[in-house]
């Protein structure tokens, strides 16, 4: 266990049990207001640490970080930047803006969805690498159905063996194993060295060539060489791209647009069975055209990562200060929402350096379960990555085709209702846009899991209909359906989106490789497990036992893991310095009775008290402070 060394923060609120700072005779700041423990902070606070200081200290402050910036030239700026971000919702007292200023400030609330067309460049840059990752996957679904049959390793009907089964679920989980193995753990050397731009382009060259690889192979282990090829890229784009997005979107709409990463893999998944059906019927060839088809969106994403611009924390986490603030201002509609970002960056991550220090990769690793702040963003991160698989919805996104053809349809029915399933995933994936902020990730895993639990349940008890009839296809493809419908807003977008941003930046890469690999480790064990799953167990079985999992899934979420929405990176810190026993215990004997008074008894006078408790001005503040005056 790591010492717990406490890191002190500002706050306006001095008393007996908070000593207040001390100043000497020149105003000069002697000492913090008071001392938070980053690592154990049991009453839950979560604060602004620029909240507090006397303005002449801050101006002297930031006058110090401007000359040792080589940034004297925009030394005013900061300091307009400093008082708004200070105290957010106060920013209309703040004299030194102008009337521009202010409305660009304003606009953050009121339109918040209007940013810089080079924000939302990024964003469908990185959506594109999702797109990629969608379109991989589904390949080698409508592939499952001839390839086996190519290589004499098939795995239904005459000549299914065991052995088979396995050898087609472990090429399928090839990506995965590449992923878990090498592609996750490169993102953290890749990212140091490249930056992330840079990370992202090397994954999309392994994208890229790969799938001409697997189109081209003569034998399954070709192709299971291959695709561990096409899971290096797979890997480090997985864990990349979700921070790179994350760490250039303004916090009041990121997770809207982080979660663009399920969103357009959920679109690249059904582009993929658009593929699969495309060329269904082309001949012995079908196969391998559905896998080589993956290069489409590669190739934009090749081209386009050179025109995005970097990330404005990779720059600060280098040093490179005047390149984060160029960087800032093409991410950002005002060069006072720049100067803003970048010196409340800074104060947050100096703070942030004060526990953790400097390390290098191993050490890094090590602190995931070592340094209790980062540990509980491990755990939360582990839990919502395993949930992703353990919800089922994956057995549906590898096998669809097979899960169809066990429903008794035909190889083109079975694609077309794949292509089904693809259109019902994406297209229910846009109302987290909005939802994923206003009602929160943890809110939308609480409610889609029990939902996902049922569907997937009743899908597998449909299988038990006899096949004559015709309500046994409709009404396992209508279950599925709705499955991937309650799936889609709620664990589809969540995980991603919530493990880019919970590790503090001195472990963002390591945390995020970890996670990603955490996800698609266990992808590949459901990848090689489902094919011999479905032989043992029969549909009917196989699909009871992941919505069994669900339950699990869901009673995990509940304790473990704490809602994020709307607070800025920085102080995520605070959120994720209360003890998990704190949270959990929080959850059961509070949370858990309103919930059932509230509810179930439906006594409408029932109250929740807060768990956390916001001392000073923080970003979210500003949301109330200007919607109330309009």
């Amino acid at each position: 266990m790591a010492d717990e060394k406490p890191v002190t923060v500002q706050n306006d609120k001095a008393s007996d049990e908070y000593p207040g700072k001390e100043y000497d005779g020149a105003g000069a700041e002697r000492g913090r207001q008071q001392s938070v423990n980053l690592n154990r902070n049991i009453t839950a606070r979560i604060q602004n640490p620029l909240a507090g200081i006397p303005r002449d200290t801050l101006f002297r402050n930031v006058d110090e970080f401007a000359a040792e910036k080589g940034m004297t030239d925009l030394a005013p700026l900061l300091k307009k930047g400093a008082l708004v971000a200070q105290d957010p919702p106060a920013f209309e007292q703040v004299e030194e803006l102008d009337e521009e200023e202010r409305d660009a400030l304003r606009n953050e609330v009121l339109h918040k969805w209007r940013q810089p067309g080079a924000l939302y460049f990024t964003v469908i840059l990185c959506s594109i690498g999702a797109a990629v990752q969608g379109w991989d996957q589904t390949g080698s679904n409508g592939a499952n159905l001839s390839w086996p049959l190519d290589f004499g390793v098939p795995d239904s009907g005459d000549g299914a063996t065991d052995y088979n089964t396995w050898i087609v679920g472990i090429v399928n989980a090839g990506p995965y194993i590449g992923s878990a193995a090498i592609g996750c753990w490169c993102s953290d050397p890749l990212n140091y060295y490249i930056g992330r731009r840079g990370t992202i382009f090397f994954s999309a060259v392994f994208c890229f060539l790969s799938v001409f690889g697997s189109a081209t192979a003569q034998n399954w282990w070709e192709l299971f060489i291959t695709r561990i090829l096409l899971g290096i890229g797979m890997g480090s784009k997985a864990s990349t791209v979700p921070i790179y997005s994350a760490e250039n979107c303004p916090a009041a709409i990121r997770g809207g647009l982080v979660m663009s990463w399920q969103m357009w893999t959920a679109f690249g998944i059904f582009l993929g069975f658009c593929a699969n059906l495309a060329v269904y019927d082309v001949g012995p060839i079908a196969w391998r055209l559905q896998l080589g088809s993956a290069f489409i969106p590669a190739l934009p994403l090749l081209i386009g990562v050179y025109f995005c611009p970097e990330s404005p924390r990779w720059y600060i986490k280098k040093g490179r200060y005047q390149n984060a603030f160029r960087s800032l201002c093409r991410l950002r509609n005002t060069p006072l929402q720049a100067a803003r970002d970048l010196y409340y960056i800074h104060a947050q991550i100096t703070e942030e350096a004060d526990i953790i220090g400097k390390s290098n990769y191993v050490t890094r690793f090590i602190e995931l379960f070592t340094i209790p702040r980062v540990r509980r963003a491990t755990l939360a991160s582990f839990v919502v990555m395993l949930a992703q698989q353990m919800c089922g919805i994956n057995i549906i996104a590898f096998y669809s085709s097979t899960v169809f053809k066990e429903a008794g349809a035909g190889n083109l029915q079975a694609l077309l209702a794949s292509w089904g399933f693809g259109l019902v995933n994406f297209v229910f994936a846009w109302p987290a846009v909005w939802t994923i902020d206003t009602f929160g990730r943890r809110a939308l895993l609480l409610f889609t899991f029990p939902q996902m639990a049922w569907t997937l349940l009743a899908a597998g008890l449909c299988f038990i209909i006899p096949e004559e009839s015709n309500a046994h296809l409709g009404m396992i493809a209508f279950f599925i359906f709705l499955f991937a419908a309650f799936y889609s807003p709620g664990e589809g977008p969540v995980p991603f989106t919530y493990s880019a941003e919970v590790f503090p930046l001195s472990h963002r890469e390591v945390g995020m490789s970890w996670a990603v690999a955490t996800c698609l480790f266990w992808a590949a064990v459901l990848s090689i497990t489902f094919p011999r799953l479905l032989r043992a167990f029969h549909p009917v079985g196989a699909f009871c036992f992941y919505a069994g999992l669900n339950v699990t899934a869901l009673v995990l979420i509940f304790f473990f893991v704490p809602e994020t929405k709307q607070r800025t990176l920085e102080e995520l810190d605070y959120v994720f310095a209360v003890p998990t026993r704190t949270h959990a215990s929080y959850m059961l004997f509070k949370a858990l009775p309103w919930w059932f008074k509230r509810w179930v008894l439906f006594r409408k006078g029932s109250r929740l008290e807060p768990l956390y408790k916001f001392d000073g001005a923080t970003a979210a503040d500003q949301v109330i402070a200007v919607k109330g005056g309009h």
